[in-house]
């Protein structure tokens, strides 16, 4: 089926084509235009920017003619060094894999390895889906040394990725990093533009899950899936040749249209490759479009090999779910199928949105609401159904590490563990989500109070996601009941042991509302340690909100939460080479939902009211609750996080204090 492009997209095409022309560029057809634009959201000077610098670098890099049937290219190709997965991450984007210690610099010329790179890369990028959601590129350093690793051939690629080929380059992951890759590879990052550094991370393999979900990638990564990369280069060969023979044909096909014949993966694996056949009648052939550009060979088709794998549309064995190829995730009104946390949406786009209001018509709206019409928006979110399915956490296996029996985690943003069993994969499971801060992708994670049968779960997850602050929002007993276990030693100088970890108490500030633990966690299977800041808010009571002060002393201690992962980020230095924010903070209260919630909904408010002076509190609570399903629990939370926000602006100078709104106190609901 063809593209269909909005009035302004068409306008933006005949103005891309037109300044080719200008340009002295010929036979660019509008399929390849649309490419360009697409990389660049249409915005024709910076797509145009691309092309040129697009058509520099094949020149420059020798990228014009390939032999790929004939020796260096052909061996370069078979040694499956670079691959593209047949499945895709939750966005929709492509995932590309290089493997470091399959890479002898000796034994092959940049050429040939960017020729190999390029001749794969054009055949993957003929799918109008991936040109949509881009490229998630794996660089994975297992098992290399030093001798496999081209320092040069590095640069190249990352620059051409980043600014010479019509790409949306959505993240750079690289996987199990040695020690001595840290000089090059904070060399490494100066050649990237600072947005799309936050993109660039350096993960274990266990970690690599938060990024691209585990049934996407190949066992050896961590994965389900046993990819035939023979399988993928028939497939790229026969597009390489059909196309080659349509060059002969009189004539271009300007149709931008996307096959129909797709290969289904089976278990990851295509079973056959696409059949690009167009000999036969050009004219009734949709299936396939002429996307070469001028002094490039005609050699790539549509084939669209890639399809999502891990979606959860229908149950395989409780784990692998049939796909969806939806194209953008409405939060409001569709389901989220696939992946880790927040589909489609980028760091930038994270905890932003129209919606915002400045304070002053926050308070505006806030009076005219009334805490009636506040409790009457909520009960509107609450009622919608959720956004995700609960496969995971409700098998067997998994059912006695839930707290609450209707309180369980989303597939689609949940934490995965490493795998301690290999024969058990429900050792991966943790009730804990994935949630999206302000412009940070998964900043968060939401999870309920640990059980004791949970204790050693909690802190592999906190090792393996590589945290540094908890902050816990309950008292581990309220009113007779136990609301979450003691999963780590109170007193200074204790000490504990759970699972394969130990934890050593250095020091505990005790301040009115809230307690602040200094903890040394410590993988005994390494003996490698990591100090992790701990801070539970003590008066927050179990049901209604803090009250006694308002909001301050709340805003006070989420203030403590942001210096104190700032200065454990900044302790990092150049081992952290994530979003500038550092690691996933882990929350949670008893269940994990309604003052874990809050308690989100506040920072993500917070920080965008001090860098743009607005701030959407039912928008980021449809979010949240988007990733943690049930998040803020009930009416009088929802106010809550509206009167603190104000309180917030009061501090911050955007408000008078006269300008509040004034609501009775009134708490009918009661809360974890």
């Amino acid at each position: 089926m063809a593209v269909a492009l909005s009035p302004d997209q068409e306008l933006a095409t005949k103005a891309f084509l037109d300044t080719l022309s200008e340009s002295g560029a010929a036979c660019v057809t509008r399929a390849t235009a649309i490419k360009f634009l697409l990389a660049r959201k249409f915005d024709v000077d910076r797509a145009f920017a691309l092309w040129r610098q697009h058509e520099a670098t094949r020149r420059r890099e020798g990228l014009s003619k390939f032999e790929p049937f004939e020796d260096p290219l052909k061996t370069e190709l078979e040694t499956g060094k670079f691959t593209i997965l047949p499945t895709r991450d939750a966005t929709g984007a492509a995932i590309a894999v290089f493997t470091a210690n399959k890479h002898f610099p000796a034994q092959t010329t940049h050429q040939i390895t960017l020729q190999g790179v390029v001749y794969q890369l054009d055949v993957a990028l003929q799918s109008l889906e991936t040109q949509r959601a881009g490229l998630v590129f794996i660089y994975d350093m297992t098992d290399s040394k030093y001798t496999n690793f081209d320092y040069e051939l590095s640069r190249k690629i990352l620059t051409m990725l980043k600014g010479g080929y019509p790409a949306k380059l959505k993240k750079v992951l690289i996987v199990t990093a040695p020690l001595w890759f840290k000089a090059p590879f904070g060399i490494l990052r100066l050649f990237v533009r600072e947005k799309l550094r936050e993109r660039v991370h350096t993960v274990s393999a266990p970690q690599l899950g938060s990024h691209v979900p585990r049934a996407s990638l190949p066992k050896q990564l961590g994965g389900q899936l046993e990819p035939d990369h023979a399988a993928w280069l028939e497939h790229c060969r026969n597009c390489y040749t059909n196309n080659l023979q349509n060059s002969k044909l009189d004539g271009v096909i300007d149709e931008y249209v996307i096959s129909n014949h797709i290969p289904k993966p089976q278990n990851g694996i295509i079973e056959r490759a696409v059949e690009c056949d167009m000999t036969s009648d050009r004219a009734a052939n949709t299936e396939t479009a002429d996307m070469h550009i001028s002094g490039d060979p005609p050699y790539t088709c549509d084939p669209s090999p890639l399809r999502h794998s891990h979606g959860y549309n229908g149950d395989v064995k409780g784990r692998h779910i049939n796909s969806t190829e939806d194209e953008e995730i409405d939060v409001n009104s569709r389901t989220w199928s696939s992946g880790s946390a927040s589909p489609a949406a980028s760091d930038e786009e994270c905890g932003g949105g129209a919606r915002g209001l400045p304070p002053a018509a926050l308070a505006a709206r806030l009076r005219l609401l009334g805490r009636r019409g506040l409790a009457a928006e909520y009960d509107e979110i609450r009622s919608r159904p959720p956004q995700g399915t609960f496969i995971n956490a409700k098998l067997p296996n998994n059912l006695a590490k839930n707290r609450y029996t209707d309180v369980l985690c989303y597939d689609h943003s949940r934490v995965l563990l490493s795998q301690t069993d290999p024969d058990d994969p429900t050792t991966d499971y943790i009730n804990a989500n994935y949630v999206d801060g302000y412009k940070q992708k998964n900043a968060f994670i939401c999870t309920q109070g640990p059980l004791p049968k949970t204790f050693g779960d909690f802190w592999r997850m906190v090792w393996e996601q590589g945290t540094l602050v908890v902050v816990m929002t309950t008292r581990t007993a309220e009113r007779g009941r136990v609301k979450c276990g003691q999963y780590w030693p109170a007193a200074p100088g204790a000490a504990a042991r759970h699972g394969g970890f130990a934890l050593a108490n250095e020091a505990v500030d005790e301040e009115d509302d809230y307690t602040i633990t200094h903890l040394v966690l410590t993988d005994l299977r390494s003996s490698q340690s990591r100090r992790v800041w701990h801070g539970q808010y003590t008066r927050w009571p179990d049901y209604g909100v803090p009250g006694g002060g308002g909001a301050a002393p709340v805003l006070r201690f989420l203030q403590r939460v942001r210096r104190a992962q700032l200065a454990a980020r900044q302790d990092l230095g150049d081992a952290w080479a994530g979003h500038s924010r550092g690691p996933p903070i882990v929350v949670h209260c008893s269940a994990g939902i309604g003052r874990t919630g809050t308690f989100l909904t506040l920072d993500i408010c917070a920080l965008r009211l001090s860098a743009e002076g607005v701030a959407d509190v039912r928008g980021t609570v449809e979010r949240i609750r988007a990733q943690r399903a049930h998040s803020i629990q009930m009416p009088d939370q929802y106010v809550f996080c509206h009167v603190a926000l104000l309180e917030y602006a009061v501090m911050q100078g955007y408000l008078d204090s006269s300008e509040l709104p004034s609501f009775e106190d009134e708490h009918d609901d009661e809360s974890e």
